[in-house]
Formats: structure tokens, C-alpha cells, sequence
């Protein structure tokens, strides 16, 4: 909602109507079904508070529904992996990164059954993959930079809990996913074999982020540092007492104390004050250059590379992608 306020300018009598940005009445938050520090807000209602709005949790099963999501104008803010964000900025959805809500170390990993010890034992198996996920993104820059022979590997593209399914009959070998699934594959006989984590030595960014439509966040800008503010708390709740935060997640979204405590710690979480830098979101004058520019620019050319995107489609640069504003913001308010 907005306020109208009127002016005088007693010199020359004239009345000015301007409008005041207000909050919203309600904020449509969507969110995986996996363990995650946002949940710790939406089991106690502090984003509500913090927000001064009701919050609608709108549930996803992957990126690719969070794009869709946002296609039809029926979520405001998102988290979700880089490489559909990245996806969904090409195709030109009018949204743009506003945050980084966790590096993805062992969050997501390929479990394997037996036989399969190391990366390059997935040749002539079936390996499956969420796809537009960060974890199809993971799969396919281990498959490279390790010099596997695709044309040798089984690929298939499949949701995770049609993953888990297909594990259980015997239809794949190994498949590339997040929890709690990888832990459902683990508990069926499944054992890791890699993780998104162990790319980061060759240069690999990859990320959840806090995605935001362009028109929402333009009308409520102090919405949106309000939000990130709480995510920031709640990172810092996480760290100060994790087996209790686990546990709530864990309750939140109906999954064992295990998983939320095994996916909450395979992610790492940079500071508000670090995302506006250049090594992360940028100050604002260095964007494409910024460390999420260039990953955007690392991922637009890998889902090129595999027929996701068109190459023509990619934009020159990142300045319309990524705004740092609402994270500085928030860092000056929470300090």
C-alpha cells in the first residue's frame, strides 16, 4: 500500500502530491523444501515482524519452479540456486540478485552405489540430476574438469523425489542432489562421491541466492533490506547454537535433526558487510567485475555450452542482474 502526502510551498501556493512507499500487506516468500536458516524465521514469525507484513510461503520443489513462479508474478522473493537465477535472468525475467544466502560446500554432493569410488567410475553408468539445478551445474563442471568422456555417461534429468524413486527400483547408479534426499539415497545403500565443494579449487562459485522481482523491490526497498537483515540474524542464531536452530528447522520442514543439522552445515555464509563488496555483490560501481558477476558470466556459459540458454541471448554485462543496494543497506541498519 501507499500514502499520499500533500505539500504546501507557501511561495507559490502550489500543492504537491508525492507517494510514500509503505510496506506491502503481504510478501510472497518461496522456498525449497530442504533444511534452511529462513526457516528459523518462519517458525517463529520474525519475518513477519521484522517485515511489518504478512508473509505467504510459497513452496517449490526446484529452481526451474521458482522461475515459473515468477513468470506468472505469483512470488516476490526467492531462494534458489545460481545456476536457475542465472538461467532466468537470460531469459530476461524482470528480477535481479539482491543476496547470497549460502555457498553450497556439502550441501550437495553425488552419492553413488557400490562400485563407483571416485568421479571417473560414473563412465558407463546412469547418473540423475534435478534439472536447471545448481547440482545438474556441479554434476557437469565435476564431468569436465576431470576430463570424463560424457558421450560415456548416462545422464538423466529427474526431480529428486523421482530420483530417490528411481534409485530404490534400480534404474540409476548414482545421482548428483541435495538434501535430505542425498541422505534418503545414503540410507538406501548409497555412499558420497563427490561434492559441489570440492570445485571450488578450480574456480567454480556456486550458490543459493536471494532472488527478487525488479517492481516489488523498486516500490519496497526497505522491505528488502528488512528481509536480508533477518537472514542475517538467523545465520548468526544458527552459529551460536546449531543443535537447537537444527532442531527447529528440522520441525519446520519435517525432515530428522540429522539432515537439517548435515544440510545447514554444508553451506557457508558470507556476512552482509562481505556481499557488498567486490569479492561477492559488489559496491554498486563494479558489478559484472564483482565476484557474483563473474560467476554469473561462468554459469551463463556453461548452460550455453549444454543448450539451457542461447549464447546471443547472454547480456554484455550483469549491472541489471545484480543490486547490492538492499545488502549495504541492510549492513549499515544492522550495525
Amino acid at each position: 500500500m501507499k500514502k499520499s502526502l500533500c505539500v504546501l510551498l507557501a511561495a507559490g501556493g502550489l500543492w504537491v502530491n508525492t507517494s510514500v512507499a509503505e510496506t506491502p500487506a503481504e510478501v510472497r516468500v518461496a522456498y525449497s523444501g530442504g533444511s534452511q536458516v529462513l526457516m528459523l524465521a518462519k517458525a517463529d514469525g520474525s519475518l513477519d515482524n521484522a517485515l511489518h507484513s504478512k508473509v505467504k510461503w510459497v513452496q517449490f520443489a526446484s529452481g526451474a519452479d521458482a522461475l515459473n513462479y515468477f513468470a506468472s508474478n505469483a512470488i516476490d522473493i526467492a531462494n534458489f540456486g545460481s545456476s536457475p537465477a542465472t538461467a532466468g535472468i537470460v531469459r530476461k525475467l524482470p528480477v535481479e540478485i539482491v543476496g547470497v544466502s549460502g555457498v553450497i560446500a556439502s550441501y550437495e554432493r553425488l552419492i553413488g552405489k557400490d562400485g563407483i569410488t571416485r568421479i571417473n567410475d560414473i563412465e558407463g553408468k546412469r547418473v540423475a540430476y534435478p534439472p536447471n539445478s545448481t547440482a545438474q551445474y556441479a554434476l557437469e563442471a565435476a564431468i569436465s574438469v576431470n576430463h570424463l568422456d560424457r558421450s560415456k555417461i548416462t545422464l538423466l534429468p529427474l526431480r529428486p523425489a523421482e530420483m530417490v524413486a528411481a534409485w530404490k527400483r534400480g534404474d540409476i547408479d548414482a545421482g548428483y542432489v541435495w538434501a535430505p534426499f542425498a541422505q534418503e539415497l545414503e540410507a538406501s545403500g548409497g555412499h558420497q562421491v563427490f561434492a559441489t565443494k570440492d570445485l571450488q579449487k578450480d574456480g567454480y562459485l556456486i550458490y543459493n541466492n536471494y532472488v527478487v522481482r525488479k517492481a516489488f523491490a523498486e516500490q519496497y526497498p526497505q522491505t528488502v533490506s528488512a528481509f536480508l537483515r533477518v537472514h542475517q540474524e538467523k545465520v548468526d542464531e544458527f552459529k551460536k547454537d546449531p543443535e537447537r536452530a537444527a532442531a527447529i528447522v528440522a520441525k519446520e520442514v519435517g525432515a530428522p535433526v540429522t539432515t537439517a543439522v548435515n544440510t545447514l552445515g554444508g553451506l557457508e555464509y558470507p556476512t552482509l558487510t562481505q556481499q557488498g563488496t567486490a569479492d561477492w555483490l559488489g559496491n554498486g560501481t563494479q558489478t559484472t567485475d564483482s565476484g557474483i558477476g563473474k560467476a554469473l558470466t561462468k554459469t551463463s556459459d556453461f548452460l550455453a555450452g549444454i543448450g539451457e540458454i542461447r549464447k546471443r541471448d547472454i547480456p554484455a554485462n550483469w549491472d541489471s542482474a545484480i543490486n547490492s543496494r538492499y545488502i549495504r543497506d541492510a549492513a549499515v541498519a544492522a550495525q
